[in-house]
């Protein structure tokens, strides 16, 4: 490949290969778009074409299907289908002539096939997506002459169990570790830059954009109760036109939160809300109760979808019982949801009406859990949010394409 084809960071890392100095662990971890998966494949590539062809090698993320996303079609693209081939239905690619184990950490078989492997070489994508005592089996396994370990990962908290136990100790296990910021990408449109920076806030800001291991902390969304003129539409919504949908946060001892959003343009707008908290009321409701709430709230509206929190499994299925309603199960990822909604709250995308109390209540008061050590939300003042937040991710990244929901 000519030399204009990499960015300077990443001819450093090749200079590093092309003179033997990569080291047993190799770690490339920053912002998002720098360039660091694209060329840690390549050097996965390069390294991969000149160790025994008999060895065991292997390539793992989160799922299989995150790994073909973000990887396996990535690198055919870069040594063509000559040299790379891939099943995910067997679980094996052919890179040069070299077999490649698949591996999704998710699968509960992934973690007893591979204790039972010795590893000349293995690639991880997203490493802060797996637990520590998958790693430190992996590494364990990784037992050949020459060994080596690619990896690629977005900064997470500086208590997160890779920082802590790794990276912090990388002179002592023989470990590399590669920086790359956004601006280390010297192809990417500075337009295009200056418009993906606007659409990270707050911890997420630091950690995609900056590249920093910084701890949540504070107000979720504090940009809402900044500046709550910003988000809430006060006036009338008679007559709004567009795409409805409910969003749905089940609870029967806890509170039920349902919100009706209307979709319009590139704004989506929250223009209603039921909110039933069961110790307030001194009433535990049934699902056909709620049920009637529901329709309730969906009176004078053609629903296209109510989006229900997936363990809600009586109710979803009470709402397809009665056939009125299509539900859709909402994507439940806790933190990548939250990166999302955040984003279209900062952009402008996402207006809370005036009526709804409860979520404008809830605004002010959903805070990170600063007790733990990872990432997590105090579960308290969350019902609203996150009703807010099963629509924002599951309907407008998924569906719309407002946001980049995949992380």
């Amino acid at each position: 490949m000519a030399a204009d084809v990499y960015t300077p960071k990443q001819r450093e890392l090749l200079r590093l290969w092309q003179h033997g100095k990569l080291r047993r662990i190799n770690l490339l971890e920053g912002s998002v778009r720098s360039g660091k998966t694209w060329i840690s494949l390549v050097v996965w590539a390069f390294w991969v074409a000149t160790m025994p062809r008999d060895g065991n090698y292997l390539m793992v993320a989160k799922t299989l299907t995150s790994l073909r996303r973000n990887c396996l079609d990535l690198l055919q693209e870069l040594v063509g289908t000559k040299y790379f081939s891939y099943s995910l239905s067997k679980k094996e690619a052919r890179l040069f002539g070299r077999l490649v184990y698949l591996e999704g950490v998710n699968d509960a078989r992934a973690e007893s096939k591979i204790r039972g492997m010795t590893l000349q070489g293995a690639y991880c994508d997203e490493l802060t997506l797996f637990t520590e005592d998958f790693f430190a089996m992996l590494l364990s396994r990784l037992s050949c002459p020459g060994a080596k370990l690619i990896a690629t990962t977005n900064p997470d908290s500086p208590q997160h169990w890779l920082k802590v136990k790794y990276m912090d100790r990388a002179a002592e296990l023989d470990m590399l570790i590669m920086k790359f910021l956004i601006e280390d990408n010297t192809f990417l449109d500075p337009e295009y830059v200056e418009n993906l920076k606007k659409e990270y806030v707050g911890v997420f800001y630091d950690r995609f954009i900056l590249g920093q291991w910084v701890v949540a902390e504070g107000r979720v969304y504090p940009m809402f109760t900044d500046n709550p003129d910003r988000f809430i539409l006060r006036g009338t919504t008679a007559g709004m036109d567009g795409q409805f949908y409910i969003s749905c946060d089940y609870g029967t001892i806890n509170p039920l939160s349902l919100g009706l959003w209307c979709v319009h343009g590139k704004q989506a707008i929250r223009i209603k809300e039921y909110y039933w908290d069961s110790r307030r009321e001194g009433h535990q409701k049934t699902d056909e109760e709620y049920y009637a709430d529901l329709e309730r709230l969906a009176h004078g509206y053609y629903i296209r979808r109510v989006i229900v929190d997936p363990s809600a499994a009586s109710f979803i299925e009470c709402i397809r019982r009665h056939g009125k309603f299509r539900v859709w199960e909402a994507d439940n990822d806790v933190l990548n949801g939250i990166r999302v909604t955040a984003s279209l709250l900062n952009a402008g995308m996402v207006k809370v009406h005036e009526s709804c109390k409860n979520a404008i209540r809830e605004f002010g008061l959903y805070r990170w859990d600063e007790k733990k050590n990872s990432d997590a939300v105090l579960k308290e003042n969350d019902h609203a949010m996150d009703d807010i937040r099963y629509f924002c991710y599951t309907v407008l990244a998924r569906e719309f394409r407002w946001a980049e929901w995949r992380g």
